[in-house]
């Protein structure tokens, strides 16, 4: 059994040694740079940027050239009223310019749009950070516990090994019956299951945790505690967290941008109804050849046939299908459920908010009952070992107190990260 605790002790110092060691902070920095989601959002915010860039090349003027070139073969109408055969050909090319002068705001308002929709996009690119942020805090600590959990779990296993030694050795000299040596036996055994999934468990979260930074799965790490001590900051008021988060959360900024964004949407589908503007100016020539004629030069012909032209249009909105009337509802229906969202964003926030709160201050009270109670159990257990060496206690007894102080243990430090873990949320909310 000795050999068992030596591997144990030597796999995880192996661990450790292989192992690179990262902090909070490098972990959340990595997260938010490789995550497939953060990402996505990053190619959003581009996308915004060329719609911006798209909404204000709208104002630009269109001017585009043409050219064309045909040929005709047989017979013909001729100016005498009589047919003829005569092959003909003809060049022509003309460059054409149009520009908005009044698209009923339509450009001006979908700017609008675009940039209010950029600012959104942008909102919820660091609401994402914020969300894998939050998740790389609460697996970190995770982590952390398993740490501790094992280390617990590590002495726990070296005790029961003590004891199973000193109860051998009790046996050859005659002092203690056969039975006291098999239950130390089974509680090493039982110590040894609970090493060992205690050593899954933290490889699991330790796992959960690469996988978070979208590490590859070859690549072992080890973390580093954390270094501020969180627990000794007074605890703000829920409200009073809420009241900074409101005007500080991207969630909450985004969602609040929606509504903006479904407003000015609104206000570009009704420029439906609104008439329209626009000029257009042309220049063009051609050349003209037929057989059996004489014919201008193509360079006098280009100079005499040249044209310009010069035009307005006015387009008036009579009846579109009801299609400006359909986008409206829609954009309307649209700025309701964005209004809904940011209700149940503002409602959602408070909540975890809330939660948070009462259960940092519910672990905080069960983690200083659990370390009097550590205490007390770990008196207790220095007491029973010195009344079961001189006879005065049974080996059950002695097993039952060692096991309610590691219990004990095990409380205080699921209380303390969950402290942590509670602490960490509402200071991120309320920072």
């Amino acid at each position: 059994m000795k050999k068992i605790l030596i591997l144990i002790l030597f796999i995880a110092g192996m661990d450790i040694m292989m192992a690179e060691s990262w902090n909070l902070d490098s972990c959340i920095s990595y997260a938010v740079k490789h995550n497939i989601t953060v990402k996505n959002r990053e190619l959003s915010v581009v996308s915004g940027e060329l719609d911006i860039t798209e909404a204000k090349d709208n104002f630009l003027p269109n001017i585009y050239g043409g050219a064309n070139q045909s040929f005709s073969f047989g017979r013909g109408l001729t100016a005498d009223n009589m047919y003829a055969n005569r092959n003909t050909s003809q060049f022509g090319w003309s460059v054409q310019m149009s520009m908005p002068l009044f698209q009923g705001l339509r450009n001006v308002r979908n700017l609008d749009y675009t940039r209010a929709n950029y600012r959104m996009l942008v909102e919820q690119l660091e609401s994402a950070k914020d969300d894998i942020t939050l998740s790389v805090i609460a697996q970190y600590l995770q982590v952390l516990y398993y740490e501790e959990i094992y280390k617990v779990s590590l002495e726990q296993l070296r005790l029961s090994q003590v004891e199973y030694d000193r109860r051998k050795e009790l046996l050859e000299a005659g002092k203690i019956p056969e039975l006291d040596l098999l239950q130390a036996e089974s509680q090493v055994a039982q110590d040894e299951l609970t090493v060992v999934n205690s050593l899954n468990n933290k490889d699991l979260a330790l796992l959960d945790l690469a996988q978070l930074l979208e590490l590859r799965s070859e690549e072992d790490f080890s973390i580093l505690p954390l270094e501020d001590s969180i627990i000794d900051i007074p605890l703000p008021s829920p409200e009073e967290i809420y009241e900074y988060a409101l005007n500080d959360n991207h969630s909450i900024i985004a969602s609040r941008l929606g509504v903006e964004v479904a407003g000015k949407y609104l206000k570009v589908a009704q420029t439906g109804y609104i008439p329209t503007l626009s000029f257009s100016a042309g220049l063009g020539s051609s050349y003209y050849k037929t057989s059996g004629f004489d014919n201008e030069n193509f360079s006098n012909q280009m100079r005499h046939n040249l044209s310009e032209s010069l035009g307005f249009s006015l387009n008036i909105p009579i009846f579109d299908s009801f299609t400006t009337r359909n986008s409206i509802r829609k954009a309307k229906v649209q700025q309701i459920s964005a209004q809904l969202q940011l209700s149940d964003t503002e409602l959602q926030l408070y909540k975890t908010i809330q939660q948070a709160h009462a259960q940092a201050i519910a672990a905080e009270k069960k983690m200083k009952s659990s370390t009097i109670a550590e205490r007390a159990s770990g008196a207790a257990l220095d007491a029973m070992r010195e009344k079961y060496n001189y006879g005065k206690a049974n080996a059950t007894e002695f097993e039952q107190t060692k096991t309610q102080y590691f219990q004990a243990a095990s409380d205080r430090i699921q209380a303390k990260y969950e402290t942590i873990l509670r602490r960490r949320i509402l200071e991120f909310y309320g920072k």
